[in-house]
């Protein structure tokens, strides 16, 4: 399975979705449709690492807590993020987040992305075994 991530519409709000051969791969990918909502991936820089790291109880939980720690990170520095990395150990996830500060005539924003939901998480292996990581973000 090669690693990608795509939008699915969602009343009014957008469904995104990370694939990869791994948890971790479809985690990236995830944090990758989020990032994308916003700017255009490909404008962006990697000037800078970021880390952040949560644990929950599940899968889906945790992919929710992820973006919604990329989200916190992109609000706080006032950053947007092109690339990332995530170490899974069961339920606790340490993620790296590369990007560069936000420049409007650069990444031309389109949108805000509030946060990540709960509504339709899901992260589940395929048939042909690779992984996918979903869920719903309020924009």
């Amino acid at each position: 399975m090669t690693t990608r991530w795509e939008h699915f519409d969602h009343q009014a709000d957008i469904g995104i979705r990370g694939y990869g051969p791994t948890v971790e791969a479809a985690f990236e990918q995830a944090g990758l449709a989020v990032t994308s909502v916003m700017v255009p991936v490909e404008r962006v820089a990697e000037d800078s690492l970021i880390v952040v790291q949560c644990e929950a109880p599940d899968l889906e939980l945790l992919l929710v807590d992820w973006l919604n720690g990329i989200l916190r990170e992109m609000s706080a520095k006032r950053m947007v993020f092109s690339r990332f990395h995530v170490t899974l150990d069961g339920t606790r996830l340490r993620g790296e987040l590369w990007g560069e500060l936000i420049n409007s005539q650069r990444h031309e924003p389109s949108g805000e992305v509030k946060g990540a939901s709960y509504y339709e998480a899901r992260v589940w292996q395929d048939e042909d075994g690779g992984w996918v990581a979903q869920c719903v973000v309020d924009v």
